[in-house]
């Protein structure tokens, strides 16, 4: 039974450990250069990254990527030297 409870908890502890990428709505961008970037960047299907396009593009703002935040925190750096407004949360 111990071993089940210990199992749980470092379950909860690698979820609560888990951040979220969020790519932000701006002006200046294309559709198509953001595409391009979730492509590249976050390793995104073309499918995947122009859904989130339209989620960015209608909401404002759509999580791009979960994960660790140092596997993300590079994403984040190079959607950021391409102009995309980003940040982990």
């Amino acid at each position: 039974m111990q071993t089940l409870e210990q199992n749980e908890t470092e379950v909860l502890e690698l979820l609560t450990d888990q951040k979220d990428l969020v790519v932000f709505n701006d002006e200046f961008n294309t559709f198509d250069h953001v595409i391009e970037s979730l492509i590249k960047v976050c390793k995104h299907e073309v499918e995947q990254a122009v859904q989130c396009t339209y989620i960015v593009h209608f909401n404002g703002k759509c999580q791009v990527k979960r994960g660790e935040y140092e596997k993300l925190e590079p994403m984040c750096t190079a959607l950021l030297e391409r102009g995309i407004t980003a940040e982990i949360q």
